[in-house]
């Protein structure tokens, strides 16, 4: 499978530090942040690459080559075949896209050079391959949803909208954020309404025809059930801010980058929800009842810095009792994740068990009463995250206020702390205890 590096941005926020680089170029650990990306693809099988460049293009292929030789940093052969597009005139993001439309026979891998990443690409092909759409784009929660790229889906991970930072979102939503990964279908380079023959020209009113990856391409695919969003807890993230750097380049020499790649073993703390993050009220029906816990996003905030995932587990018998739909649970939980990401903190994934053993109520909802292996004291919900994620459970911690939530960490084989109900005080020293047995 081919991969094209989009490496041609001049990367204007963070010139005032590295001026004279393209930033793709900037190094992390004494090499070049693309180097750490071709070494990542390289490592598993991906190796056919082509590199598109402009803004000091000419620093990126003096340093690489063509991928045959050895890096200059390390004396070692990059191990990969590397052609370059290097554009003359700007064509947008994805110009270049259609000046090397022969070149793509079959789906192709296109990645934004302007984040640090180490992700399994193996996984987010596969998943690609069985959902048959035309686009997958990989998508993860942030510490800073409220000015990112919003990925809408249905349940089965269709995109149906996507949103701007600058434009209207609802009051709650899932924090899913579009990474600058992408698996594409070269078929919809063919059937979008683009006169390729102006790609690169120069227009009445004097500026250059251009073409826009995000807005003229991919956007329009929303609601049409070509496009998919593959959702995963690994690390990307944008460095294209002094401030954004630092934080990466902290991550990277703490091994917390290639540590989140899906391919290696895991480490989580799994959250109870009610009276651990969110206020206990007895059962939770009405949305407007749930209030963060004071001190729940600072907690769960340093749970995203330490290199742990960050899931939730919750039992929810109220979905069987048919107190609250799966509409209004999702909406609850997407209440949750906007309020944590204004403070800055995400959870990387939520599971909650719909069911209730007991029968014989008014309402309740028949196919749900049932005995299951996910409700708490049972470890299930927290077996499925581990298979999921290839969590070592081993590893892992579950924090809750009650027997139920610290016997279900045990039986997954976890650490279990049991905390005091509605203390974000207790979750945050049992999370900086967990965090300092780890000797982060």
């Amino acid at each position: 499978m081919k991969v094209v590096i989009m490496a041609g941005g001049k990367g204007t926020r963070i010139s005032s530090l590295f001026h004279d680089i393209p930033k793709p170029m900037i190094k992390i650990d004494d090499r070049p942040v693309l180097e750490h990306e071709l070494e990542c693809l390289r490592d598993q099988g991906f190796n056919d690459i082509i590199i598109t460049v402009s803004h000091l293009g000419d620093v990126i292929m003096d340093y690489f080559g063509d991928g045959s030789g050895n890096s200059p940093a390390t004396g070692k052969p990059f191990g990969v075949k590397i052609e370059y597009f290097n554009e003359q005139v700007p064509l947008g993001n994805a110009g270049a896209l259609f000046k090397l439309r022969d070149r793509f026979t079959e789906d192709f891998l296109l990645l934004n050079a302007d984040a640090i990443f180490d992700i399994d690409f193996r996984r987010f092909v596969d998943f690609h391959k069985r959902q048959g759409s035309l686009v997958t784009l990989f998508t993860h929660p942030n510490s800073h949803p409220y000015d990112s790229g919003l990925i809408i889906s249905d349940e089965n991970r269709n995109v149906m909208s996507w949103l701007t930072k600058e434009d209207s979102r609802p009051l709650y939503y899932k924090n899913r954020v579009n990474a600058g990964l992408h698996v594409i279908n070269p078929k919809i380079l063919d059937d979008c309404n683009i006169d390729v023959s102006m790609i690169g020209c120069e227009k009445d009113d004097g500026t250059i025809f251009k073409v826009d990856l995000d807005r003229n391409l991919l956007k329009p695919l929303a609601g049409t059930g070509m496009m998919s969003c593959y959702d995963s807890p690994e690390y990307v993230k944008d460095m294209g801010t002094p401030e954004r750097f630092e934080s990466v380049k902290k991550d990277f020499l703490a091994g917390i980058v290639k540590a989140r790649n899906l391919s290696c073993r895991q480490k989580a703390i799994f959250l109870d929800r009610d009276g651990t993050i969110n206020k206990y009220v007895g059962f939770l029906r009405d949305i407007n009842d749930f209030e963060l816990i004071s001190g729940a996003s600072e907690a769960i905030r340093k749970i995203n810095e330490s290199g742990y995932l960050a899931i939730v587990v919750t039992n929810q018998p109220v979905v069987a009792r048919g107190d609250v739909t799966i509409k209004e649970l999702d909406d609850i939980h997407e209440k949750l994740e906007t309020e944590l990401g204004k403070s800055g903190a995400y959870i990387d994934a939520i599971y909650y068990c719909p069911h209730h053993p007991d029968k014989g109520f008014e309402g309740e909802i028949p196919e749900l009463k049932i005995e299951c292996d996910c409700r708490k004291p049972k470890p299930g919900m927290l077996l499925r995250a581990a298979e999921d994620y290839n969590i070592d459970l081993s590893k892992s911690f579950m924090i809750g206020d009650s027997e139920a939530d610290a016997e279900a960490g045990f039986k997954a084989g976890c650490v279990s702390y049991q905390i005091s109900q509605n203390d974000g005080a207790s979750l945050i020293k049992a999370i900086d205890t967990i965090i300092g047995k780890d000797g982060l």
